[in-house]
Order: C-alpha cells, then sequence, then structure tokens
C-alpha cells in the first residue's frame, strides 16, 4: 500500500441545528470576534442577526465587517484587517460561502502581522507565524470546502493575480456545518458551489498526492454529489438532499487539504483574477468538458471509475470504454444541473483567454495532473471552450 501521511487539526460540528453553538466555539479562543460575511441583505440579515444574538448569549463582543466581496480582493482583506485591529478583535468568525471563510482566514493573517496579507502567499519567504488570530467557520453553501483547508484565496485586482496563503496557520479551529443553513441558496449558486465539490473531490483522486485515506472520501464524495446535487438544485428546500451535500462538501474539503486539486483549478484561478465576475464553480464548469478530453487516456482507472457512478451502464464495458465515456456521462450532468457553460456566455473575449493560457500555469496546480499540460494545451482546452 502506497504510504502516506494525514493530518486535520479542524474540530467539525455537523449537523442540522449546530449553528446555535456557535457561540460556544468562538468564545474558547476570546470575548472579542469579528464577524466577517458578504454584505447585509433582506436574505442574509436574519441569519447575521441571530449569529450577533447567540454570540451575545456566549459573552463575545461582535464587530460585524460584511464588505465580503466574490474572489474577496486585496482590498476588502485591508478593510477587514483594520477594522479587527481598531476593534482589537481576538477571533475571528467566517460565515458564509467560500468567500467569506477565505477572508476571515485573510484578515486573520493580515491583523496579526505587519504587511497585507498579500506578502503572505505560498510561495513568499515570509509565512505567517502561530501569532495569526485564530478563526472559526460557519458554512452556508455545499462547495468550497475552505473550512477544512489551509487556504485562503485572494485576488489582487491591480496585478489581476488570484493567489492563495497556503498555511496550517490558517485551518479553522471549528467548523460548524448546518445544512438547514443552505435551504434558501439559489438554485444557479447550488449548482455551482454543488460542482465544485465534485470537482475537489474528482481531482484530489487524480492528483499525485492521493492516498487511499483521500480516495475513500473523494469516491463517496462523488457519489454523493451525482446522487444529490440534481435533487437540491431542484428543490432547494430538501433537507436530507442538503445534508447529503453539505457532508460532500466536508469530505471533498478534507480532501483537497491533504491531496490537493489538479489542472481545472489552476485554469479556473486564473480565470478568477482576469474575470472576476466569474463565480469559481463557473470558471471550473466551462473548461470540465474539454479538461475530460484532454485528460482521461492517462488516467483510465480513475476516470473509469467516476464515469460508473454517474452512468450505471459502464459497470458493463471495460475500463477503457467507461474511461472515454465517462466524458459523456459528465457532460450530461452539466447540463442537467445548468452548467453546461460556454466563455462566450460568460462574457469572457478571446483575447482574454489569450491571457488566461499564458498565465495557468503560475499556480503549481497544472503540475499534479495526470498529464502536464503546456500552455498551448491549455490554450486549445480554453479556445474549444468559447463555444457551446
Amino acid at each position: 500500500m502506497k504510504a502516506f501521511n494525514y493530518f486535520q487539526p479542524t474540530e467539525l460540528r455537523f449537523g442540522s441545528g449546530r449553528v446555535g453553538e456557535a457561540g460556544e466555539a468562538v468564545a474558547r479562543y476570546g470575548k472579542r470576534c469579528l464577524l466577517v460575511t458578504t454584505p447585509t441583505d433582506v436574505v442574509m440579515e436574519p441569519l447575521f442577526t441571530r449569529i450577533k444574538r447567540i454570540l451575545a448569549g456566549s459573552g463575545v463582543e461582535c464587530l460585524h465587517f460584511d464588505g465580503v466581496v466574490p474572489n474577496p480582493t486585496t482590498e476588502c482583506i485591508t478593510q477587514g484587517a483594520t477594522l479587527a485591529k481598531e476593534f482589537g478583535a481576538e477571533v475571528v468568525l467566517g460565515v458564509g460561502g467560500g468567500s467569506s471563510m477565505d477572508s476571515a482566514k485573510a484578515i486573520a493573517v493580515e491583523a496579526s502581522h505587519a504587511g497585507t496579507a498579500w506578502d503572505y502567499l505560498w510561495f513568499s519567504d515570509t509565512q505567517p507565524s502561530e501569532a495569526t488570530l485564530p478563526i472559526v467557520a460557519v458554512t452556508t453553501t455545499s462547495g468550497t470546502g475552505s473550512q477544512f483547508t489551509q487556504v485562503a484565496v485572494l485576488t489582487n485586482p491591480l496585478e489581476k493575480n488570484k493567489s492563495a496563503i497556503y498555511n496550517n496557520v490558517v485551518y479553522p479551529r471549528v467548523a460548524i456545518v448546518d445544512p438547514k443553513l443552505m435551504l434558501t441558496l439559489p438554485a444557479h449558486v447550488t449548482a455551482s458551489t454543488g460542482f465544485d465539490v465534485f470537482c475537489h473531490a474528482f481531482e484530489s483522486y487524480l492528483h499525485v498526492n492521493s492516498s487511499p485515506f483521500t480516495n475513500m472520501m473523494a469516491l463517496e464524495a462523488i457519489r454523493l454529489v451525482a446522487a444529490n446535487l440534481p435533487t437540491v438544485v431542484d428543490d432547494g428546500s430538501n433537507l436530507p438532499a442538503r445534508e447529503a451535500m453539505a457532508w460532500a462538501d466536508c469530505l471533498a474539503g478534507l480532501c483537497i487539504a491533504a491531496a490537493g486539486v489538479t489542472l481545472p483549478h489552476g485554469i479556473g484561478m486564473t480565470i478568477g483574477g482576469y474575470c472576476p465576475h466569474v463565480m469559481h464553480g463557473e470558471a471550473l464548469a466551462v473548461t470540465y468538458p474539454e479538461f475530460t478530453r484532454y485528460t482521461y487516456p492517462y488516467a483510465v482507472k480513475q476516470f473509469a471509475t467516476m464515469g460508473r457512478i454517474f452512468d450505471l451502464e459502464l459497470n458493463h464495458t471495460s475500463d477503457e470504454e467507461a474511461a472515454a465515456r465517462s466524458c459523456g456521462a459528465l457532460d450530461r450532468f452539466l447540463q442537467r444541473i445548468g452548467m453546461w457553460l460556454s466563455f462566450e456566455g460568460l462574457r469572457v473575449s478571446r483575447d482574454e483567454l489569450v491571457v488566461i493560457a499564458d498565465h495557468s500555469r503560475v499556480l503549481p496546480d497544472y503540475k499534479n495532473n495526470p498529464r502536464v499540460a503546456t500552455r498551448d494545451e491549455i490554450y486549445e482546452i480554453l479556445e474549444n471552450s468559447y463555444q457551446r
């Protein structure tokens, strides 16, 4: 058996109604909390008010920063960190999807270190220390897995660059996953974040650092997504299906924290840097049909296994045939959940595709793919995804 390591310091509190424990979880790490969220609106205001009440009930004083933007920027991180320092925050609570949780992590770094969060990216000589403020995460989507990872993704608009802090000090101390918080998530956000769950699981399964442990979790996550994502896209109020997707998100997050992601995420991060209006799940879905056809001959067993989850008829075929037909099975799944996308439809120009191709190998994710892509091969994937 392949030798492997596995490390996961985050305490998981999973189940409907568990958000009520947020105050007690936060109070273990400090009595002055910066609450980090997207802007307060009619949909989210009741939850944010409830969270503040829960914190107060545990004796936690709270300052609310609700300036998180999609593909969180260095500017919004600095705004949050400035508030955290002025308030004397002792702990940071991220409530929301990946943008809120990643922002909470980056703010926790910037509020406790010199310079900005951008100075502490994964490749920097200077890395965040144990002085980083403790982080608690409450997720309201089933998508990013950020509640379990040592990654905080942020975008520098001036550089048109999307990169990440990657350090064990930004693992959340506690992750509260309450599927009831996801019942009102819109269908397209459900589909986009849900497809991200599949990508995390499948790419960790393909990854050179995969292990028997991560493979076990990844395959279960893929099964849960295949069985439940169409249901929650059609009926977001279906609590059992929401619970299944929330558990799939947890499993996939645990996978990428230990293994990692591959070529589509490297491309997707670059798309997000140059085209911040494109959701992360959209950036993945738009290239996946071409990615699968590019990669499957180099990972026949993994693609065959994935294909058989989405199409039971492939159980009666050879691995080679199942792997080839898995691409079509995943195409049909994308169509079923409303994620059959094109760059043209996402308002990304062909000129932007050239720049994206030029920069998609800045992050090392492409090196972990079973087939390592050249710049020109990435451009071909992008160009073939322009119209559908």
